[in-house]
């Protein structure tokens, strides 16, 4: 069996992996594995409600502005004495509102032969058709989505040391999938950093914690501006509709 398979099953391992992922790269509201345990997976056929009819016109692909973490690794091991250790690497990309909309993480367990990169994309993607990924110009790869929990759906890829090399080299890792309106969603994740990070010694949890606050307090900054100049155009609207009258 697959280790992509192995990390979707609903075992203690492969919870804390999923937890552990999503808390670190793609959300506010950490998952503990107790917590991944009580969370079902998302149906297929429940995210095809809004799938576009026949005949319809297919939706534009959709481009969101982002606002990136820098590639961080993490290595953790747990309390058990016999505990292997697991190194992610991995890299998140968020709205001004401080919303994670993209992550992207290479997962490696000690021990084992195949690692995984999983990305991870926010609730309400049409589920059926998965997610799909392309380094720069190599080929595309398409994966379905594994599991989903309250802060996101997770796809998984095998990294080989092709994938890992092309990561290193690459310029964007993009990652493609179907929102619930039917439009394409594409979003880049820049690989500037990856390399250095891959191959570096693990991120000291202090320095990581440092680096997240700078970040909020940037997007708590242009959240702020985007606020202003919303109400600085309100009064100016009103106007002209008076005007109007």
């Amino acid at each position: 069996m697959s280790f992509p398979k192995m990390a979707a099953l609903a075992r203690p391992r492969a919870q804390v992996f999923a937890a552990l992922t999503a808390a670190a790269f793609a959300a506010a509201l950490p998952l503990s594995s107790a917590q991944a345990q009580n969370q079902p997976a998302a149906k297929g056929k429940a995210a095809q409600k809004n799938a576009p009819a026949a005949g319809q016109q297919k939706p534009a692909d959709q481009q969101v502005q982002l606002i990136y973490a820098p590639w961080t690794k993490f290595c953790l091991k747990g309390q058990d004495a016999k505990a292997k250790q697991v190194c992610f690497t991995g890299k998140d990309g968020r709205i001004e509102s401080g919303q994670p909309v993209i992550a992207a993480v290479i997962i490696e367990p000690e021990g084992e032969t195949k690692k995984i990169l999983r990305v991870t994309l926010p609730l309400g993607m049409q589920l059926v058709h998965g997610t799909r990924i392309i380094i720069d110009n190599n080929p595309p790869q398409q994966s379905p989505y594994v599991i989903c929990f309250a802060n996101g759906c997770m796809s998984d890829y095998e990294a080989t040391p092709e994938m890992i090399s092309h990561l290193k080299k690459g310029q964007n890792l993009i990652v493609q999938a179907i929102n619930s309106n039917g439009a394409p969603l594409t979003l880049p994740l820049p690989l500037a950093e990856f390399a250095k990070a891959y191959d570096g010694p693990p991120t000291d949890p202090k320095v990581f914690e440092e680096t997240q606050k700078k970040l909020q307090q940037e997007l708590q900054k242009r959240a702020a501006e985007a606020r202003a100049k919303l109400e600085a155009q309100q009064p100016a609207a009103n106007g002209a509709a008076e005007k109007k009258k």
